[in-house]
C-alpha cells in the first residue's frame, strides 16, 4: 500500500529522464540571447550542468578550477557543456544576462552555452534538484549519466583530489 508521500515520489520518478531514454528535448536561451535547442548537438556528446553561483558546492569546484578543468577537457574533445542557470528572479544564484556574460568568461568557465532558465522549466523538465546536477547525453540524444558531479559530497576544495569524476 501506497502512502501519498510514496505515491507522489513514484510519480515524479516516474517523470524522470532515465539512463538509457532519450533526452527531454528543449529550446531555451541563452546568455546571449540566442535559441538554443537540444537537437541542435545530435551527433554529438552534450554535457548539461546545472549551476548556481552562490552554492557552496558550485563554489568548490569552479574556484578551485575544477569544473572549468573538466570543461575545457569535455569541449576539447568535441562535447557540448551547457551550464543552466534556473534561479528564478530574487533567488540565490538569479543573475540577468549581462552578469552572466560578465561571470561566465575567462579562467572561470570554458564551456559552450550559458542558459538562463528563471522560469525554471528546464530545470523542471529535467527534474534538476540540487547544484552542480550533472546530465550526460550521448550523439543519439539518450541520456548516459545524471547525478552528481563526483563521489565526494562536500564542500572542501581539498576532497576534490581523492574523488571520483562521473562525468
Amino acid at each position: 500500500m501506497f502512502t501519498t508521500a510514496a505515491l507522489a515520489l513514484a510519480l515524479l520518478r516516474a517523470d524522470s529522464p532515465a539512463v538509457g531514454a532519450p533526452a527531454p528535448g528543449f529550446t531555451a536561451t541563452d546568455m546571449s540571447g540566442k535559441s538554443v535547442s537540444l537537437s541542435d548537438f545530435k551527433g554529438k556528446y552534450v554535457v548539461i550542468e546545472w549551476t548556481n553561483n552562490g552554492c557552496p558546492f558550485v563554489k568548490k569546484h569552479y574556484g578551485s578550477g575544477n569544473m572549468p578543468a573538466i570543461q575545457k577537457w569535455a569541449t576539447g574533445k568535441g562535447a557540448v557543456w551547457l551550464s543552466v542557470i534556473s534561479s528564478a528572479p530574487g533567488a540565490q544564484g538569479f543573475v540577468e544576462a549581462s552578469e552572466a556574460q560578465a561571470m561566465y568568461k575567462g579562467d572561470y568557465w570554458k564551456g559552450s552555452k550559458v542558459l538562463l532558465d528563471p522560469q525554471g522549466t528546464l530545470g523542471h523538465l529535467y527534474q534538476a534538484k540540487t547544484t552542480p546536477h550533472m546530465f550526460v547525453i550521448d550523439p543519439d540524444q539518450k541520456v548516459r549519466y545524471m547525478g552528481g558531479i563526483d563521489d565526494k559530497a562536500s564542500a572542501n576544495p581539498g576532497d576534490i583530489a581523492g574523488a571520483t569524476n562521473y562525468v
